[in-house]
């Protein structure tokens, strides 16, 4: 380690222990912008240390890397991760100077869940072990651009090193672009028979063929772009799975019950997309040596996940904390929550800062309309953007309704909802303050991502 990046270290460490120890802060970015500052390429004397491994993609990092922490920590003693999902450059910096290893004797691994367009950044930096890519979808236009845009940018990381395994999501044909050399480890869906012949619904994006730009035919599909796809103007089709869910048990908001492969495995947390975190999760382990019943137990703990399906008792309201940024991830939570048997409400926050993306159009494509198909007794919105989400919920069929500019009050407006069950759909920013006013009131124990 240079001088420079000893002192790097030194004060990027300090800080977080006087933001995270004395003053009770998250502090997961501002020690690695202080580290940069004086070393930018701090992170390269950590890079032969550990076996690194980046998960990107738009949806399911944060839970893909939560999930398969628990995978590798059945057989790793030390596995590092960015758990509160400070994903760029400066948070991912932070995680790699504060970590600590106990075990000598075995090597490290760092699971890194890393933003689309720090790819390459901080790849360059850690050479990594193994990419792990879970999906792409149209998500934060303002900073990405189109979907072929962001691919490129996580291209760009991967093509600096060919000897990495990408363990990729195959039902996703964006990522069948590229022609890139390295080792590929594949996971999907094989649940159903693949004798269908259809299309993607209209406005579904990534739906083209990479072998001349033809719009690609389904056997069968799961939700976005996603599915067993193939081409009727050449041989192109989805690659032969490594591995895959086999069988779709029970799906409930609270938990999903599926086979891999033959083995039946179940995590505490709803939804089909969360299936595919599981699946991802399950490929790294896999790839690692980690056993199927390692695999198995690790997945049953049903430890909370920041922001991700959160379950928060506030008095006598049962409430679920779900993240949505873009259509298809918030989609994917209305069906999840279309598979509740009980009555429900739901309050619904928008923020449009830098970290939300500022571009808020998305929400005309989210299907709320179909919740009236539900349980749903009550609706609400609020967060910095409630006006768009108010008109956009009223357009949906749900009339006139409470608002609330001021998430400090959201607190209260669960407690007025007339059913048990509330689930709070909200972008990130919106999530991180409700989640600190929560804990201002004593209702959880952390607020911002500590």
């Amino acid at each position: 380690m240079s001088l420079k990046s000893g002192l790097a270290t030194l004060v990027g460490k300090g800080t977080y222990a006087v933001l995270h120890d004395i003053l009770h802060r998250g502090g997961t970015s501002l020690p690695g912008k202080l580290a940069t500052k004086i070393d930018p390429n701090v992170m390269q004397s950590y890079a032969e240390k550990y076996d690194v491994i980046l998960i990107t993609g738009t949806n399911g990092k944060t839970l893909t890397t939560t999930l398969t922490t628990r995978v590798l920590r059945e057989k790793y003693a030390d596995v590092i991760t960015n758990q509160s999902g400070s994903n760029m450059m400066h948070g991912i910096t932070c995680t790699m100077l504060t970590a600590k290893v106990t075990d000598k004797k075995q090597r490290p691994v760092a699971l890194l869940e890393v933003d689309e367009a720090n790819v390459a950044a901080v790849a360059k930096q850690l050479k990594p072990k193994a990419f792990v890519l879970t999906n792409i979808f149209r998500d934060q236009m303002d900073r990405y651009g189109e979907i072929y845009t962001t691919y490129e940018k996580i291209l760009k990381g991967i093509r600096l090193f060919p000897e990495a395994t990408v363990i990729a999501n195959a039902d996703s044909p964006i990522f069948m672009r590229g022609d890139l050399p390295n080792p590929k480890v594949y996971y999907g869906f094989n649940h159903v028979p693949a004798t269908g012949d259809m299309k993607a619904p209209h406005n579904t994006d990534g739906v083209l063929s990479p072998t001349d730009n033809s719009i690609l035919h389904y056997h069968f599909m799961t939700f976005g772009n996603q599915g067993d796809y193939f081409s009727v103007t050449d041989d192109f089709k989805r690659p032969a799975l490594n591995y895959a869910v086999t069988k779709l048990n029970k799906l409930t908001p609270i938990s999903s019950n599926f086979d891999i492969d033959g083995k039946t495995f179940q995590i505490e947390i709803g939804g089909m997309y969360n299936i595919y975190n599981a699946l991802a999760a399950y490929a790294v382990g896999r790839y690692m040596g980690v056993s199927v019943a390692q695999i198995q137990r690790a997945f049953s703990s049903n430890a909370q996940i920041f922001g991700r399906q959160e379950a928060v008792k506030v008095d006598d309201k049962e409430v679920t904390i779900v993240l949505i940024k873009n259509p298809v991830g918030a989609n994917q939570v209305i069906d999840m929550m279309k598979t509740d048997d009980q009555p429900f409400s739901m309050i619904a926050l928008l923020n449009a800062n830098y970290a939300d993306g500022i571009d808020t159009s998305w929400i005309w494509d989210a299907n709320f309309e179909s919740l009236h198909d539900t349980g749903i007794q009550a609706v609400a919105t609020g967060g910095e953007r409630y006006k768009d989400l108010y008109v956009r919920l009223k357009m949906a069929g749900f009339g006139d309704h409470p608002v609330y500019q001021d998430l400090k009050q959201i607190v209260t407006a669960i407690k007025s909802m007339p059913t048990k069950r509330v689930y709070i759909l909200a972008t990130y920013t919106a999530m991180l303050q409700l989640r600190a006013e929560l804990k201002q009131q004593n209702y959880i124990h952390t607020g911002m991502g500590e």
